[in-house]
């Protein structure tokens, strides 16, 4: 500290223990603030789970947090209703469709956006600027308009109720926001490492495969979390493009409204599974999360 500057060790160990107390005072409240935001924000998910094993009668009559104290409620028998062997939901079946859709939608964005990106950020071509920030005005353009002319489009092609239809969406929806953060973090790696790299005689495939992905983690991460979150959780265009046989886990889980209106409680033993992955995925990749989300907004 620079107010300890000059002082003998003794004095020195008392200034550095009362700014240590000073800064658990200061930060208490802080502290205080987060958990009780964690606390709201984790008890939807800790109600889900409770009362995703527990029977119908329990549940009529009596609240979710007496299985704390009442342990003996605890039953599997909503999970294995919904995704046993004999069940006749299809609940299995659709979580394998959401990864077959999922993980390709979340892998093709990614890929084609770090070589737009890289392009973006340090290869010189006509118009660059102008194409960047057309593609990153993309973003506001609501995704209802687009949803029948690509229908139309994938009719034609036969593609409609198909996976590479559900890839080719996703892709496409989701490339401007993925470009705008890869090219915002690549425009953030030191020139000097590309032009050295250019002395010693590698090429642009090489620079791009050898030196910028692997720099560009974070980003990479944060835009998986994103675009994984955002179709494995998504409705409107899994119910636009898919077919009986590429329905995934958000489709399904509808249909048991109406299907079972009298037993949500079989709802939420499905709810529970589908949103244990992508916050697995999240939790995963979270140390990467805002290293790639703020990149490129500071510049030195």
């Amino acid at each position: 500290m620079a107010t300890a500057v000059g002082l003998p060790t003794q004095e020195k160990a008392h200034v550095t223990v009362v700014g240590q107390k000073q800064h658990w005072y200061t930060s208490l409240p802080l502290h205080i603030v987060v958990i009780l935001i964690s606390v709201i924000w984790l008890l939807p998910t800790v109600a889900l789970l409770f009362t995703s094993v527990r029977n119908v009668q329990d549940i009529n009559t009596s609240l979710w947090w007496n299985l704390l104290w009442q342990p003996h409620q605890f039953t599997l028998q909503n999970y294995q209703q919904v995704f046993g062997a004999t069940s006749t939901i299809g609940m299995g079946q659709a979580f394998l469709n959401s990864l077959i859709i999922t993980i390709p939608a979340t892998l093709f964005p990614i890929i084609i956006a770090a070589g737009a990106a890289y392009a973006f950020a340090w290869l010189k071509f006509p118009l660059r600027n102008t194409i960047f920030l057309t593609l990153v005005a993309l973003q506001i353009v609501p995704l209802q308009m687009l949803l029948i002319p690509v229908l139309r489009l994938f009719t034609d092609w036969g593609l409609t109720g198909t996976f590479p239809a559900l890839w080719i969406a996703h892709t496409a929806f989701g490339l401007p926001l993925a470009v705008y953060i890869m090219r915002n973090f690549m425009s953030g790696i030191p020139y000097d490492l590309l032009e050295s790299a250019r002395v010693d005689g590698a090429g642009e495939i090489r620079i791009f495969s050898r030196i910028i992905l692997p720099l560009s983690t974070p980003a990479i991460a944060a835009i998986a979390i994103f675009q994984f979150m955002w179709v494995w959780n998504d409705l409107l265009v899994a119910l636009v493009f898919s077919g009986p046989n590429s329905y995934p886990m958000p489709v399904v889980i509808r249909s048991l409204v109406g299907e079972y209106g009298s037993g949500w409680q079989y709802m939420t033993s499905a709810a529970f599974i589908s949103m244990a992955l992508p916050l697995a995925v999240f939790f995963g990749l979270q140390r990467y999360f805002v290293s790639g989300l703020t990149a490129g907004s500071v510049k030195g």
